[in-house]
């Protein structure tokens, strides 16, 4: 494989990833950019027809316009608009490589082992986001096929019967979505209400919805069993089964610690299980290593997002250009 060392090497090609890598270029570093999934993995697994809760304004990076025929762009546009910003800064991105383990070298510097051979770096960033890393719920028969962490379209749920789990953003959204294209919905909620937090728009209409009974809701309810046909539910008054086609289980995500167990990267003992680091430069326990982006708060995800996280690229290359 590539016998270059880096000046750096940016784990996750996300949004705060490629700001990171483009930060670099323009310091005169040389950057790669290592990406398990796709470009912009986290966006093109969202929703297909999802629109963004930022203006495109809010999502710009490098400098470069982001116009969208609306104030909020659409997945399809975000998509469109990131790849438009690797072309304009020819930025070195290595997709369906997964970073798997962090070795530091004599003398300084650290080498990458990947699938595809051993790639070296004098800095490294880890920017990985949280979104496809699914929260489990541990449950017996989560492992079927008819159980999905992401949502994609309503087509493939039309006719069938669909236990919605979560009373966020998401969950709410998916709800109601299905319940337009003709699916049988129920929603199972851990909770007494629905999120105080779910937006403004969607919060009346789903609770309408279920005050209607259009779509049907158990509250302090969880899920015990899942099976080919039927799902488990313990409420409050007593055990229910419900026949079911599909799960859709937004119960949220949360960083990779998998990989920040890889990397040696230590991770705060506290609810929050945050990569230890200084807020000012980034800098993890680990000499040149960073973090960037939505990982620095660990599972309060709702903390950071692309518009609050872009100078993170400017905070570390600054850092690195100093030392």
């Amino acid at each position: 494989m590539d016998t270059q060392t880096y000046d750096m090497i940016v784990i996750g090609a996300g949004p705060i990833g490629l700001c990171c890598a483009i930060e670099a270029q323009k310091h005169g570093m040389t950057a790669l950019i290592l990406e398990k999934g796709v470009l912009v993995n986290s966006i093109y697994n969202f929703p297909t027809n999802m629109t963004f809760f930022s203006t495109s304004k809010l999502l710009e990076i490098g400098d470069v316009p982001f116009i969208s025929h609306n104030d909020k762009p659409t997945r399809s546009e975000a998509l469109e608009y990131y790849r438009r910003v690797v072309d304009t800064w020819n930025l070195n991105i290595i997709t369906f490589c997964e970073a798997q383990a962090l070795q530091k070298l004599q003398g300084g510097g650290y080498s990458i082992q990947t699938p595809k051979g051993t790639l070296k770096a004098k800095n490294v960033v880890i920017s990985t986001g949280f979104y496809d890393t699914a929260r489990m719920m541990n449950v017996p028969g989560e492992s079927l096929p008819k159980v999905k962490h992401f949502y994609d379209d309503a087509h493939p749920y039309v006719g069938k019967k669909v236990l919605v789990i979560g009373a966020a953003n998401s969950a709410c959204d998916i709800a109601l979505e299905l319940y337009h294209k003709n699916a049988e919905v129920t929603m199972m909620v851990r909770g007494s209400e629905i999120n105080s937090r779910v937006k403004y728009w969607i919060k009346p209409n789903i609770q309408n919805r279920i005050k209607e009974g259009s779509i049907k809701a158990f509250f302090e309810t969880t899920i015990k069993e899942i099976t080919e046909s039927t799902v488990v539910l313990q409420t409050l008054t007593g055990e229910v089964i419900l026949e079911n086609d599909f799960v859709l289980a937004m119960t949220g995500y949360q960083p990779d610690y998998k990989l920040f167990r890889k990397m040696g990267v230590p991770i705060s003992d506290d609810a929050q299980k945050k990569p230890i680091h200084d807020k000012e430069t980034l800098l993890t326990e680990l000499p040149n290593v960073f973090v960037a982006g939505v990982i620095k708060s660990g599972m309060k995800t709702s903390t950071y997002f692309i518009e609050n996280s872009r100078e993170d690229a400017n905070k570390i290359v600054q850092f690195i250009a100093s030392n």
